[in-house]
Parts: C-alpha cells; structure tokens; sequence
C-alpha cells in the first residue's frame, strides 16, 4: 500500500511538472509571438535548461539575437556545440551571430569550418546546405554539396539540389554545367534534361537564364569539339531560341563528324524551321540533304520538303511574279517526272493544283490535277474527301456552283459526324450566302455555331452574324445581295471588278452595319494588289470605328502582319499584337499575336 502511496505522488508530481512545462511554452511561445522577447527568453532558458532540445534552442537564440544579447548568443551556440558536435549547422548559427554585428570576417570563418568538416557522412550535409540558405548565403551550400561530392567521389550526387541553388543564385553558367556534367555520365538523360531546361526557359522572366545556357554551351563545344552530346544539346537550345539559322549550322557539323547519323538531325532541323515559317533556312537545309545523293533515305522527304516551303513561300505572298511562279511549276513538273504521282506526292499534287488556280489562273490544270488524285487507287478516304473540297472551291472559283455544291453534299454525308462534316456544310452555306439564299444559308450557319471546331464556328457566326445583321435592316436584302455579290468577285479574284462592287455598297447609304465588313474587304483587296500602305490605313480605320464589331480583332492581327512583314514598321506591329491581346483576350488569334509578340520584342 505504501509503494502504492509513493508512486502515485510521483505521477502526481510528474504530471504537474508536465503541465506547468507545456504552460511555460505557450506563455514563452506568445511573448515571443507579440514581440515581447525579455519575458521570452527567461521563460524558454528554463524551459531549454529542463530539456535542450533543438526547437528551444532556435527560440532561445532568436530571442538573443532581437534583444541584441550577442554575448549570450554565442555561449548558446558553443555550448550546445560541446554536446552536439556533429550539427555542422551550429557553425553556420554561430556565424549569423558575428553577421548581426557586421563582423564578416568572423563569420566567414565559421562557415569555412563548417565546409571543412564535410566528410562522406552525408546526414548532416542537407542541414548544413539549409542553415546556409537561411542566413542568406546559397554559395556556401553549393560548396557544402560540393565538398559532399567530393569527399563520396560521386559525381553527380546532389545534383537537383545543387540545380536549384545555382538557380536562386542566378549563377546560369554553374547550373547548366550541373546538367552537361550529368550527361557526361549518363548521357541517356538527355530527354529529360531538355524537358527541365525547357520548363525553365519557359518560366525565366528575362534573358539571363538563356545567356547563361549560352555561354556554357559555348564553352563546352569549345573545350570539347566532339563530344556529339554538347553539339546536339547546342542544336536543341538553338531551336529553343528559334535561332534556326545557327540550329542548321550546328546540324550540317554533326552530320559531318558523325555520318553514321544520316543527317536525321538535319532533317529534324529543316522541318522545325518549316513549322516556324523559317522558310530560308528549311529550304537550305532540304537542299543540302538532296546533294547527298538519291540513294540517301531522307532524299525523297528532302526533295519534297524543299517543293512544299517554297510552295509556302508562293502561298503566303498576296502578289507573285510572273518568272517565280513559272520557275515554281517547273519545279514541280521536275519533281513529277522524278517522284512519280502517286500516294506519296499526294501534297505536292494538291499544292501544285492550288498555284496554278489561285496564282496562274489555269483552273483546268488545276482540276485535272485534283482528277488524278482522286483517281489514285490506294488514296485514304479522308484524303479523298480533302480533295473532293479543294476540288469543290476550285469549281466554285471558275464559277460552277452547282458542281461545287454537289461535292461539297457529297463530303458532308460521308462525313456527318466529324471536322471535316462541319467544313463541306460551311462550304455548302457560303455558297447559298453567294448565290442569295441568304435564310437557308443562315440555318445551316447557325447549326455550325456549335461546332467542335473553333474556326470553324467562328466563321459561321461571322457570316451568320453579317446576315442576320443586314436581313433585319433591310427586308429587300438589296444591300446584303451586292455586298455578296462582291464578295464572290473576291473570292474568284477579279479585284477591280469587286472593288467598284464594295464601293457602291458604300454609296449605297450614309450608314449601315456592313460598312465596317466593306473596310475589311477592300483591306483585302489591297493586299492582293501588293497596295500595303492603303491597306493598312483601310484597316486602321476599321479599328478605329468600329471597334466592337467582330471584325475589330482581324483587322488588329492583319495590320500587325502587314507592319512587320510587308511595312518593315516593326514598331507599329508590336502596338496592334499588344491591342490585341489586352482588347480582345477571347480572340482566336491571341496565342498567334502573343507568339509573334515575344519574337518582336526579342529582337
């Protein structure tokens, strides 16, 4: 009974003893809370005399260094350095001491030590790296990972520690040697390498990250010539900068020293540049693949990759002259005659039959063109029915629309469900829109409202909009008839003829909501006759007048091309992207006007 007695009144007293501890530390824990640090610190030197653990230590010590108790500090962190003398952390703590009191030199010891002492044990190195970070002095944890690295003899341990404290550093070169000291030994990391640089790259907020890939990119190639890694990953980060040019460059020299390779990498190089418009570039690179020799593998996607960026070229330009478009096609007879017509030439085909009906007016090669395709016997269906539209549109522009509208019924039944469905049924609703059966053409444009195609349902509600704008204003349908009637005369290219046509829509009254549609056409018109300044200024004007009406953002996104491409007003360009984007952010060209922005300002 009596050992009974005794233990209960030690459970008692341990139980109070307990108590009054954990009501010392949340009485310590906001005095320290509130800014009151004398009370605290008497409270937490009890409370880390009875238990000297770590949290009571951090508090003691915090409490020191905001009373300005530097002495005291420093006791603190000897003594516990005497019972724990593994926590390299300790130094880093005795040295934010010496720093509170501006005395570098003494804490730039303490940190030396604290590097020094850094042995193969590696427990105590991601500590010792964070108590650096937290005084401010991410240099003293690279060189605490590093001395780790070196004390195992292990390469590339720590290395995403190592990355990220380069990358707070701002220390590019360091980091990206972190990255290529990887690859030197497992260059099987190369994929991922680029996916974490590229995530970078995408996420830097200016150019120092890229300069300092650069220049340790350099270095290296310079150091060592040919190590093929550092070669492809200065072929990768060349794209990344859509600096094409060099990109290709640094292809043909792997090629060179490694043919074994078959200029994949060229190859690669030429079809990105395409992608990007880069056409200069992509041409040279299909070029030099084609002097390799027929026997080559890429030969034939080199020959056919030449015709289709310059067909690129062609295309894009409003006006082409009468010599490039004859040198073009026999090019591409050339290439018939060596390539064959057949399921391979396919695109080339189609691209061929589209210079000669848009930009040689020879409508019956075009379509005979587009025959023979369709008459290929292992043609994919979907392909057939791409054709079986282009074909439509080039009946359309030599004007038999019942034929064209045949084709394009055709498609649409074959394809009820799906994108190419919905393009043959905007087709077919243009058509009636040109031939004046404006309320037809508005039910079926109405129903292509909901499409999965963004474009596609855009340009429904454009033409849906423009008629149903013009119906109601006018029961006659007088107005909206010339105004497609000159749209049709656009569209088949007799630009003169659809000028005058626009302009006596817009004498036909002093106001009316296709005036703003007549600006846009006769934009239009301008920049097929090469006409670019009157062009620009039709489309300025459209912005400025009408700026909510749907037409306000492509007038926006054509002035910014104009500018920077046929103007050479670079400055102008940036200042309609830039409208765009803050303007009009539901836009269909914001990703386009945002990509064109950053490339400008790049620049």
């Amino acid at each position: 009974m009596r050992k009974v007695l005794v233990l209960a009144m030690w459970l008692a007293g341990a139980v109070g003893a307990l108590l009054a501890q954990q009501s010392d530390e949340q009485l310590a824990a906001y005095y320290y809370d509130h800014g009151e640090y004398g009370q605290a610190a008497q409270l937490y030197e009890g409370l880390y005399k009875h238990g000297a653990n770590k949290y009571y230590y951090q508090r003691l010590l915090s409490t020191y260094l905001e009373l300005g108790q530097y002495k005291d500090a420093v006791q603190l962190v000897e003594r516990r350095q005497k019972s724990q003398p593994k926590d390299l952390s300790l130094l880093v703590d005795e040295g934010s001491i010496y720093l509170r009191q501006r005395q570098e030199k003494k804490a730039v010891r303490c940190f030396d030590k604290a590097v020094d002492r850094v042995d193969a044990n590696q427990q105590p190195v991601a500590d010792l790296a964070q108590a650096f970070l937290n005084v401010g002095r991410p240099a003293y944890a690279a060189r605490t990972y590093l001395a780790a690295r070196g004390a195992t003899s292990n390469k590339t341990l720590y290395f995403n520690e190592l990355v990220g404290v380069y990358q707070q550093m701002g220390d590019y070169e360091a980091m990206t040697g972190e990255y290529f000291d990887l690859l030197d030994h497992q260059p099987g990391m190369m994929n991922s390498v680029q996916i974490s640089m590229q995530r970078m790259l995408q996420e830097a907020p200016d150019r120092r990250l890229s300069d300092g890939i650069r220049r340790a990119l350099v270095s290296r190639v310079q150091e060592h010539p040919d190590n093929k890694v550092y070669l492809e990953m200065m072929i990768w980060f060349s794209l990344q900068e859509n600096d094409f040019r060099f990109a290709l460059e640094q292809a043909e020299a792997v090629d060179a020293r490694y043919p074994d390779l078959g200029g994949g990498q060229v190859m690669r190089v030429a079809q990105i540049a395409q992608s990007n418009a880069a056409l200069d570039v992509a041409a040279d690179g299909y070029r030099y693949m084609q002097r390799k020799g027929k026997d080559d593998a890429h030969y034939f996607d080199a020959r056919k990759g030449e015709l289709e960026v310059e067909f690129a070229r062609i295309n894009h330009n409003y006006t082409v002259a009468a010599k490039d478009l004859a040198a073009l096609k026999a090019k591409y007879l050339a290439a018939f005659d060596e390539l064959g017509r057949n399921d391979r030439t396919v695109t080339l085909m189609r691209h061929y039959a589209t210079l000669m009906a848009y930009h040689g007016g020879d409508v019956q090669e075009a379509v005979s063109t587009l025959d023979d395709v369709l008459e290929l016997p292992r043609l994919k269906a979907q392909v057939r029915d791409e054709v079986k539209l282009e074909l439509g549109d080039l009946l359309l522009f030599a004007g038999q629309t019942w034929d064209a509208s045949l084709l394009y019924m055709q498609v649409e039944k074959a394809n009820k469900n799906d994108l190419l469905g919905s393009a043959a049924k905007f087709r077919n609703a243009k058509l009636s829109y040109y031939t004046h059966d404006f309320e037809w053409a508005k039910s079926q444009l109405d129903v292509l409202r909901a499409s999965t195609s963004k474009l596609i349902a855009n340009d429904a509600m454009e033409l849906s909009l423009l008629i149903s704008d013009n119906m109601e204003d006018d029961s006659t349908y007088g107005t909206l008839a010339l105004f497609a009637d000159a749209d049709l005369l656009l569209y088949r290219g007799q630009l003169d003829s659809a000028w005058e046509a626009f302009d006596a829509v817009g004498r036909a009254m002093l106001s009316h909501p296709l005036f703003d549609e007549v600006l846009m056409r006769k934009a239009q018109i301008r920049m097929k006759q090469a006409r670019y300044a009157e062009a620009d200024s039709l489309l300025k004007r459209l912005v400025d007048f009408y700026p909510e009406d749907i037409t306000a953002d492509d007038a926006l996104m054509l002035r910014a091309e104009l500018n920077e491409e046929h103007l050479a007003n670079p400055q102008t360009a940036l200042e309609c992207y830039e409208k765009l984007l803050l303007d009009y952010p539901t836009s269909l060209y914001v990703d386009r006007a945002r990509k064109r922005y950053n490339a400008l300002k790049a620049r």
